[in-house]
Parts: C-alpha cells; sequence; structure tokens
C-alpha cells in the first residue's frame, strides 16, 4: 500500500532527528486524499510514534466553494480519525480562505497557490513560539497544554 511507503520515509526521516517532539499534518478534509489517504496516515503514524504529538492542520470544505458533492461526508467521516489519533487539530475554513483572498488581498480569482500561502501563513503564526527563542518558549506539548481545553 501507499501509505506503508509514506509511513517508511517517515521513520526514516524520524530516525535523523536529534530531537522529534511530533508531527505536523497538513490536509484538507473535503477529498480523497487528505480525508481518507491523510487521516489513515495520521492512524499509522500514530501507531508507530504513539508518544509523540499530532498536530494537524485540516483545511474544511464549504457548501459555496465546493468541487464535489461527497465533500461534506469526506469531512464527517475523517473528523472521527482526527479526534482519536490527533492532539491538537487546527481546522482552517476553505471559504474564509476565499473571502481574505478576494476581500483583504483584492484577488478576483484566487489560484491554489494564493490559498496555500495563506495556510503557509497560519501555520507559520501557530508554530512561531516553537521555532524562535523568546520569553514565550515552547514545545508541541505546550502548545497543546494551552490550545486544548479538553484533553482526551
Amino acid at each position: 500500500e501507499l501509505v506503508d511507503q509514506v509511513v517508511d520515509v517517515v521513520r526514516r526521516e524520524a530516525e535523523g532527528c536529534d530531537c522529534l517532539q511530533g508531527f505536523q499534518i497538513t490536509h484538507s478534509l473535503g477529498g480523497g486524499t487528505g480525508a481518507g489517504m491523510g487521516t489513515l496516515l495520521i492512524s499509522k503514524i500514530r501507531e508507530e510514534f504513539p508518544d509523540r504529538m499530532m498536530a494537524t492542520f485540516s483545511v474544511v470544505p464549504s457548501p459555496k466553494v465546493s468541487d464535489t458533492v461527497v465533500e461534506p461526508y469526506n469531512a464527517t467521516l475523517s473528523v472521527h480519525q482526527l479526534v482519536e489519533h490527533s492532539d491538537e487539530t487546527f481546522c482552517i475554513d476553505n471559504e474564509a480562505l476565499y473571502d481574505i483572498c478576494m476581500r483583504t488581498l483584492k484577488l478576483s480569482n484566487p489560484s491554489y497557490g494564493d490559498l496555500n500561502h495563506l495556510v503557509s501563513a497560519v501555520m507559520s503564526g501557530v508554530t512561531t513560539c516553537l521555532r524562535f527563542p523568546g520569553q514565550l518558549n515552547s514545545d508541541l506539548r505546550k502548545l497543546a497544554v494551552n490550545m486544548v481545553p479538553f484533553p482526551r
């Protein structure tokens, strides 16, 4: 299976780390790859590394900017997997991404590159305390303690 090959690559990368805190996965919940393969990969990584943090940045589909009719079903079925296998999930609204591009950035027809740039800005903002020294130094576990009100 493809997911086993991906897990092998993840394992090799993890072995090369000096101090592995955890994993950050970016995926969409509307399509088959992000909702199906993405959540399967998250569960496999959780099995392989149960003591490491799992953070996901999940783009949630919207009916206004939907590509396919099965997006709500894919999202609904994948949310259960995220609840079970992810320590922290940052939900990113697909419709809000388009609104920001059109209203704030004044892009009449935003490309996937424009949307991905916004997602990367969100990820950068969330993980600033992990990447730069300062009074609020943190790690993925401390971030989860501060962000998750009711941990499982």
